[in-house]
């Protein structure tokens, strides 16, 4: 069979299987489908280096050709045509579109997103042509392969053919081991998009060519039965579905899963060569797998713009991914139509076709040419946002710190506090108990002296309120007016009010202990009456507490036995005891209420750019508040990070949340965020068009949609994502009406 009439079906298969696993990539369907990748590397080494071979004398002239109308004006078409409907039906601030297209144009794609951080594998949708970071790596290698492949094959003529093929494989395997120390020390987008870490699955698939050439199948062409060739063919297909179901770009073996794709590519792509026939000899079912692998390549091009153009249009997800499948497939196939089909039966169809393209495609050209390159803002940004991302960091260390501290010094005053509760008995005894009375307390002078030692104690026998102020003035300015004051008096008679008022005021903000008669009933009314408009006047109801126990007094049943002595000492000291410990409770309630409030008062803020952005504008209202920021935030990663703050009890009263358009988190994954944060304070501020009108029906929650706001009032940067000052300072503002008015 001659080799131009050899039809490999399985290859096309196995394109289509590839073609099929990063559309659900891109579908968000299929975590692991960017892997395929490396198959299609693996094939494009292979098969440019078998075309090459097949050729007597290679013209540099017409391999260029050949790739210029292959594979890069089909691009060129879909970029420009894709510029053109952008800029006319949707509203979307394009500020990358200079650089980003020059970069495809030119083929440093690949290079450009790195130096960018564009996140292939970012939830949102950046840029409608992320994936073409593929085609600057396939065309920087169509570049120089035809000068590789001569040299490698001059050596293999001249010298021995298993040169060729060890020079091939000693980079595919150093490669390999490149890619992956890459990826382990440089981070994925730095890894994926590089050529130099990429190379090596190209060169497997260059290696795999010149074995095929120059020996023939890896796979011993023995195996005859057609059957096993299918059933090893479809094992292995399976085996790498199971790699792109388990293995995601937040996988720790996704360097691993990489290079074992790619050997499996490999001998998967031997397995497909095992199995051919005659082009003469295809059937329907054959030729329909030859189409659509032939358009494999025009859906890679087209599905992704696709996906980004139905990002802006609310429809069911069922019908939205119906549509997006089925657009896909029929731009795809026009695409290839117009750029490849040479029957002149159809020429002027391709005309037509091409006619109604040429306007939008024009157009597109023409707001590529005119757009401004915003490079020099965006890296002024960037610098901006790797500054606050340092003052950030530096601002939750400190918060955890001063958290730590606030915590240990509550605990210390608490501890403090409810030592002295319990030695209450001991402060008590202690007090500077000044007490002033008839001869009631002037006979219990010797017990009270003995409960209260550092007391002062004057009783004198038919003494009136009336000379107590004097008295009280005398002790003041000789400093020796203690506290708290025990008055006993009135059981001869009693003074007038504006008298207690003046001792009242002589005695200042001191704790006094009347204590009330036992004879004189309408005293004991007049003093209840003070008592009710003083707060820092305690009676003691002596009458009561002495009522019925003759025991306690003399013949009079006015002055004190000893047993009736003891008793009203400690009646009165139990009189102030109980105050003084309402006190130590009091103060006790009020230092946790106090601290409840502080605790009530604290903000976590989590956020991404919005956040970062706006810091230092936010952080002037709000200095002690828990700053957690994140670029790649998405709702899976806000959720972890939220229950670890629960977690660790550092989960703030009051959560705002900061998020612009470039973070996809949907009404339904806010509601399940604000029944995380149960009993939060919840403020949810966006500035996400798409989510403008929606609503929250909870009392803890606060949506503030300021999207229109900064739209008109030109509060955006270039990239309509980010703020500019003045935006920042209306955020700043925002969060402190908001939040700070409704504390």
């Amino acid at each position: 069979m001659s080799s131009n009439n050899k039809h490999f079906k399985y290859i096309d298969i196995l394109r289509i299987f590839s073609c099929i696993m990063i559309f659900l990539y891109h579908l968000n369907m299929l975590k692991g489908g960017f892997l395929a990748v490396s198959i299609f590397f693996v094939i494009s080494g292979y098969l440019s280096t078998i075309k090459l071979f097949k050729k007597e004398k290679i013209s540099f002239k017409n391999f260029y050709l050949n790739k210029l109308f292959r594979l890069y004006l089909p691009m060129l078409i879909v970029v420009f045509v894709s510029i053109g409907v952008i800029k006319l039906f949707l509203d979307v601030n394009w500020f990358n579109l200079k650089p980003e297209v020059t970069s495809i144009i030119l083929g440093y794609n690949n290079f450009w997103q790195v130096m960018t951080n564009m996140d292939y594998f970012r939830s949102g949708l950046e840029s409608p042509f992320i994936h073409l970071w593929y085609m600057a790596i396939l065309m920087q290698f169509d570049l120089v392969f035809p000068f590789i492949f001569l040299l490698l094959k001059k050596i293999g003529d001249k010298i021995n053919r298993i040169i060729p093929v060890t020079i091939t494989l000693v980079i595919s395997l150093f490669g390999g081991a490149y890619f992956y120390y890459s990826g382990v020390n440089n981070g994925i987008l730095f890894t994926y998009y590089n050529t130099f870490t990429r190379i090596f699955a190209l060169f497997f698939g260059i290696t795999l060519g010149f074995i095929y050439h120059y020996y023939g199948n890896l796979v011993s062409s023995k195996i005859k039965n057609p059957i096993l060739k299918k059933c090893i063919f479809y094992t292995y297909l399976v085996i790498l579905l199971l790699l792109f179901i388990f293995i995601n770009p937040s996988s720790k073996y996704i360097y691993l899963g990489m290079i074992i794709t790619t050997l499996l590519s490999v001998r998967i792509t031997d397995y497909a060569t095992l199995i051919c026939d005659n082009w003469a000899n295809t059937n329907k079912f054959d030729k329909i797998i030859g189409y659509a692998s032939s358009i494999s390549y025009e859906i890679y091009l087209i599905e992704y713009v696709v996906i980004y153009l139905f990002e802006y249009i609310d429809l069911n997800k069922y019908l939205e991914l119906f549509l997006i499948i089925i657009i896909t497939i029929l731009l795809s196939m026009l695409l290839h139509f117009i750029t490849t089909n040479k029957d002149k039966k159809y020429k002027n169809i391709r005309y037509i076709l091409g006619f109604m393209f040429s306007g939008i495609l024009i157009y597109g050209i023409y707001e590529y040419v005119v757009s401004v390159d915003y490079t020099k803002d965006i890296n002024k940004l960037k610098n901006q946002l790797e500054q606050n991302e340092k003052l950030v960091k530096d601002n939750k260390d400190n918060y955890m710190v001063k958290l730590k501290e606030e915590e240990d010094n509550w605990q210390k005053k608490l501890q403090t506090l409810e030592e002295d509760e319990s030695k209450l008995d001991e402060i008590v005894t202690n007090l500077p108990v000044v007490g002033i009375g008839d001869s009631v307390l002037l006979g219990a002078v010797n017990n009270l002296y003995n409960r209260f030692p550092n007391g002062y104690f004057d009783g004198k026998v038919s003494r009136t309120a009336w000379g107590i102020n004097d008295i009280l003035l005398t002790l003041k300015n000789n400093n020796v007016l203690g506290n708290p004051i025990v008055f006993n008096l009135g059981t001869n008679g009693d003074c007038s009010l504006e008298c207690k008022e003046e001792i009242l005021r002589t005695c200042e903000d001191r704790d006094i202990f009347w204590i009330n008669t036992v004879n004189l009933t309408d005293v004991n009314v007049r003093l209840n009456n003070l008592a009710s408009s003083h707060s820092n006047l305690h009676i003691i109801d002596w009458y009561s507490i002495s009522r019925g126990h003759n025991e306690y007094f003399t013949y009079d049943g006015i002055h004190l036995t000893n047993e009736g002595r003891k008793v009203y000492t400690d009646t009165i000291y139990n009189a102030i005891y109980n105050i003084y410990k309402e006190k130590y409770i009091e103060k006790k309630n009020n230092m946790i209420n106090k601290h409840d409030e502080e605790i009530k008062s604290k903000i976590s803020f989590y956020g991404n750019d919005l956040l970062l952005n706006a810091f230092n504008n936010i952080k002037t209202n709000f200095t002690n508040a828990n700053y957690i920021t994140n670029k790649n935030f998405n709702y899976n990663s806000l959720k972890k990070e939220i229950k670890k703050e629960i977690k660790d009890n550092t989960l703030n009263h009051n959560v705002v949340f900061l998020f612009d358009n470039s973070v996809n988190i949907s009404k339904k994954e806010y509601n399940n965020l604000i029944k995380l944060c149960d009993g939060h304070n919840i403020y949810i501020i966006s500035t996400d068009k798409k989510l403008s009108n929606i609503k929250f029906d909870y009392e803890n929650v606060r949506y503030i949609n300021v999207y229109s706001e900064i739209k008109d009032l030109n509060y955006l940067t270039p990239d309509n994502i980010h703020l500019n000052k003045e935006g920042n300072e209306y955020l700043g503002n925002l969060l402190n009406e908001v939040i700070n008015n409704n504390k």
